[in-house]
């Protein structure tokens, strides 16, 4: 039995089928289900019910499907250090507002995000990805670093240090924070677990609670 066969179909929303969005969506559903390795255009194909061609219509290969769908995360996550609230105010405050975008961007394209943090790094699409994310890392810790300037932060944790640890807590939210809504309720239903039922702003205020608490100066 073929690999494609194990994979239902998904139903078609429309005509005639699936714009490159609606296809992205349902690539990336796949590759957190299966694993970006084990996911052939096959399997794709058979869950978006249609055909390999179809596909290439909207992309070359499954490499650009996962440079597009990394380019969502990331690309969302950058965005985060050029607007104001990051840019502006204290070191504290531009800190605070990094970390609460953070989580934010993360529920808000969880799928995405999801996919970024499974990467190994086998590819050369993925090697890129993951270097735009050390990235993101580096200005963070250099947003701790001046904090702990200010001294507003506690200067006894390397930056670094601090920003992995903030940032394995933000992370792990992708494995059992499930969004509100139909989706959310579908993704419980499918035996992914359950989490508090709580929006996006709640989970940052919780998330920011944490850790202001533990780097904040006493």
């Amino acid at each position: 039995m073929s690999n494609s066969a194990a994979v239902p179909a998904e139903p078609r929303r429309g005509r005639p089928g699936y714009d490159r969005r609606g296809a992205l969506e349902v690539a990336v559903r796949v590759f957190n289900e299966h694993g970006y390795d084990a996911t052939s255009m096959g399997m794709l194909a058979t869950r978006l019910g249609l055909s390999k061609s179809a596909i290439y219509h909207h992309f070359d290969s499954k490499e650009h499907l996962l440079e597009a769908a990394l380019d969502e995360a990331l690309g969302g996550l950058e965005q985060v250090l050029d607007e104001p609230g990051a840019r502006r105010g204290t070191q504290t405050a531009r800190l605070t507002y990094v970390v609460r975008r953070a989580v934010e961007v993360l529920v808000d394209r969880l799928p995405y995000v999801t996919l970024l943090l499974r990467l190994r790094g086998n590819t050369a699409v993925e090697r890129a990805a993951l270097e735009r994310r050390r990235r993101f890392d580096d200005a963070v810790s250099a947003l701790v670093r001046a904090a702990q300037v200010d001294g507003a932060v506690r200067a006894d944790i390397d930056p670094a240090i601090a920003t992995r640890l903030v940032f394995g807590m933000v992370n792990s939210l992708v494995e059992w924070y499930r969004p509100t809504g139909p989706e959310g309720a579908r993704q419980q239903a499918g035996g992914l677990g359950r989490s508090p039922i709580v929006g996006a702003g709640q989970l940052a205020d919780d998330v920011l609670a944490l850790v202001l608490d533990g780097l904040r100066r006493r």
